[in-house]
């Protein structure tokens, strides 16, 4: 089962057929002819069509349509069946035939001209075909709404070839791209990790050939040969894939064999399903079905996983014979309890009643790019980006233009995380055959908001043993959560997207360590590296203390300001899994003022936690406090930045 998508059939080519092919099991008592040779050959045809012989069929009408050029009936299944064998140009010289005969007998078949021009890039003819087919009656709202959009489409399509964005699209070369079909490109925020489907050669599959995930490596600015993943490929199907941030969490799809060969933890729950794998080290741990909240007996596919690491954004469609069918855009989220969320079709205009596809989410987590054959575009599937709004609806979409996209099928689209560079999957010349993976400067008006990313590396402040821990950043300025992440397992690495123009708070935790805080601003950061912070933790002992840097307290004041709370709700979280322990909570100041003002304050501070911390569970009896004013300085009170240290919470294991 292909995980990439064949091109779309013309739209309406096939409503005629079927309803023709019903009258074909009895006896038919008119035809626009009368040739009872003709009918035969027809109906002879019809027999070979129904058998899946399309070369015969097509042998048959071509004869037919010759000797008898007036056969409407002929016309129109010779184009029907053009088009099921991908031959669209060669339809539409049987449908203007039969539409210049009469143009009344079938009106949906000025729909099919729209339709067959329109797939070809012929926007003039295509507006003439379907101008002339809106005023005609149509048997359902989404006929006319498909009319208006061809419309729309040709006014669009021949404004954007006049006005053409600039695209100089660069192959990646012989590391990333080789003979086979290369597809859906998926980058680390670093971009030095590139991770793409190909479509491989394999005796075992049911197929001949399957497709599976590879690897390349960016050195010295050029990609190295791209190696398979190991542990996640099999015999089977896997594709279309979404990296987390920092390349530890690959989601990607799947679709259950007929055996259920995959095992238990790779069965999907029908069709195509997401699966999931986290890395270990330089090794991925075993593959896992994301679940029943996320998958059903449909197909879900083509994955996007947010850079904060706590939205999953995908598609879901029926599947039928001629390919997925009814797409649209879905979203899920992870709980507080750490449960996907029952899964919605993303808020605003970006889903229609047709088709939406590789949908991926920007890390800047404000900016959606995907394909869709539901607003106006150039034919096919068109890229588009959409922009989230102040009211988490997703804004009216922005076509990315000619020559991005053409009249073919664009899809599979990968911005990077600066924003500059984007990647796709193209058929062109010049390449090294079949699809191969494409890097293009992004025009101005379709990049995301500048982000950039912290990196770093957590252990133990003693033994320096490198931790998996989890990592939570918030937006001081509002206090929501932006990140959720883990470092590695085996190395202790992390890196996590943030936008830039903001401060932050970082809280590490691990079991049987302190947790660890502290804030920082990204406001005015404009360097083209991360920003690094390494993070060391210390063992739950006793005298083990740490600074609560993201306690806030009004100016002068002892009021716990809102930003306080994700901080203080770890540090209760902590103390209800150690009852056992007792811990001071201590308050610091700097030294402008007089002693005694700055000693009340300080304690006052103190009791503010330890008033907050006893309101949400942790015994009284465990907790005290001390304001040390300024007799405790752990930075030079000369300067700014020193006094801004010294003016601190701590918490102490007693």
């Amino acid at each position: 089962m292909k995980l990439i998508q064949p091109l779309a059939q013309t739209f309406l080519l096939m409503a005629f057929l079927l309803i023709h092919m019903q009258g074909c099991a009895q006896p038919k008592k008119s035809y626009t002819i009368s040739n009872k040779r003709a009918i035969a050959q027809l109906e002879e045809a019809q027999a070979f069509y129904q058998r899946k012989d399309l070369r015969n069929t097509i042998q048959l009408l071509e004869e037919l349509v010759i000797k008898e050029p007036q056969f409407i009936e002929a016309q129109f299944m010779l184009a029907q069946v053009y088009d099921e064998n991908r031959q669209t140009e060669k339809a539409i010289v049987p449908l203007e035939a039969a539409l210049a005969i009469d143009p009344k007998y079938y009106t949906p078949g000025w729909m099919m001209l729209a339709e067959a021009h329109f797939y070809l890039g012929h926007y003039d003819e295509a507006e003439k075909a379907i101008t002339k087919y809106i005023p005609m009656p149509k048997n359902s709202a989404e006929e006319e709404k498909r009319a208006q959009l061809i419309l729309s489409s040709c006014v669009f399509a021949k404004d954007a070839k006049a006005h053409p964005k600039p695209f100089t699209p660069i192959n990646l070369g012989p590391g990333v791209n080789t003979a086979l079909n290369e597809y859906y490109p998926c980058l680390t925020i670093d971009e030095q990790t590139l991770l793409i489907t190909r479509d491989v050669p394999d005796k075992e599959a049911f197929s001949g050939h399957q497709e599976d995930f590879y690897l390349s490596k960016k050195v010295n600015e050029e990609w190295q040969t791209a190696v398979p993943v190991q542990g996640i490929n099999t015999i089977y199907n896997e594709g279309a894939p979404s990296l987390s941030a920092d390349g530890q969490t690959m989601i990607f799809t799947a679709c259950q064999t007929i055996d259920g060969s995959y095992g238990s933890d790779r069965t999907g729950a029908g069709s195509c399903d997401l699966f999931y794998s986290t890395k270990v080290g330089e090794n991925w741990s075993q593959v896992k079905n994301l679940g029943n909240a996320i998958n059903t007996g449909v197909w879900e596919s083509q994955p996007s996983f947010s850079a904060n690491g706590q939205t999953l954004y995908f598609i879901r469609g029926q599947y039928t014979p001629q390919g997925p069918k009814k797409q649209d855009i879905y979203f899920s989220y992870i709980r507080d309890n750490g449960q996907w969320s029952a899964p919605a079709k993303v808020p605003g205009r970006i889903n229609t009643v047709f088709e939406e596809a590789g949908v991926m989410v920007h890390p800047d987590g404000h900016s959606l790019y995907f394909s869709s054959n539901g607003h106006s575009g150039m034919g096919g599937l068109d890229l588009f980006v959409s922009h989230m709004l102040p009211n988490g609806e997703w804004d009216v979409p922005i076509n990315l233009g000619y020559p991005i996209n053409t009249e073919k099928d664009e899809n599979s689209i990968h911005v990077s995380a600066k924003g500059q560079i984007a990647m796709i999957s193209s058929e062109r010349e010049g390449g090294t055959g079949g699809l191969d993976i494409y890097a293009f400067e992004m025009p101005a008006f379709a990049r995301p908001k500048a982000v950039t990313y912290v990196q770093g590396i957590v252990s133990d402040k003693l033994s320096f043993k490198k931790l998996q821990a989890h990592l939570e950043l918030v937006d001081l300025e509002t206090g929501k959560k932006v990140v959720d992440a883990y470092s590695n397992m085996g190395s202790g690495e992390f890196a996590v997207c943030l936008p830039v123009g903001k401060e932050y708070g970082l809280s590490v935790s691990k079991d049987g360590y302190l947790f660890h805080s502290e804030n920082f601003s990204l406001k005015n950061y404009a360097s083209e590296k991360p920003f690094q912070l390494n993070v060391e933790l210390q063992k739950l002992r006793a005298n083990a203390n740490i600074v609560l840097h993201n306690v806030f307290f009004e100016t002068n004041k002892w009021d716990l300001l809102p930003a306080s709370k994700t901080e203080l709700d770890k540090l209760a979280s902590l103390l209800a899994a150690n009852k056992d322990k007792k811990v001071e909570i201590g308050g610091h100041t700097d030294n402008v003022g007089n002693d005694v003002d700055n000693q009340k304050l300080s304690e006052n501070r103190a009791k503010s936690v330890v008033d907050y911390l006893v309101a949400h569970g942790v015994p009284a009896e465990n907790l005290s406090y001390k304001g040390y004013g300024e007799s405790v300085p752990i930075a030079d009170n000369t300067t700014e930045q020193g006094r801004a240290q010294n003016r601190r919470t701590e918490f102490k294991i007693l």
